[in-house]
């Protein structure tokens, strides 16, 4: 992706959670709909469904994937999503 206007700074926190998520934030962004509900609860095994269901999350929170480290998300995000 082309990152030309990007600052150096916001190049730097692209693809990444830059601190601890609020509790507004874990709720709009890490808060399963119906239909995501019903899409993760069809991956076959427990640790599939959590990792899909993070994912999905990152992708509405940061707009893309995690870009170097897929296992670098806040605790909180994990609990939050587990629960």
């Amino acid at each position: 992706m082309p990152v030309e206007y990007l600052s150096a700074e916001q190049e730097g926190r692209y693809g990444r959670f830059a601190t601890e998520l609020s509790p507004g934030e874990l709720e709009q962004f890490f808060r399963l709909d119906t239909r995501a509900l019903g899409l993760a609860r069809a991956k076959r095994r427990s640790a599939t469904r959590l990792g899909w269901a993070v994912q999905w999350g990152t992708v509405r929170m940061l707009g893309t994937f995690l870009t170097e480290d897929p296992t670098a998300v806040p605790a909180s995000v994990v609990r939050f999503v587990a629960e």
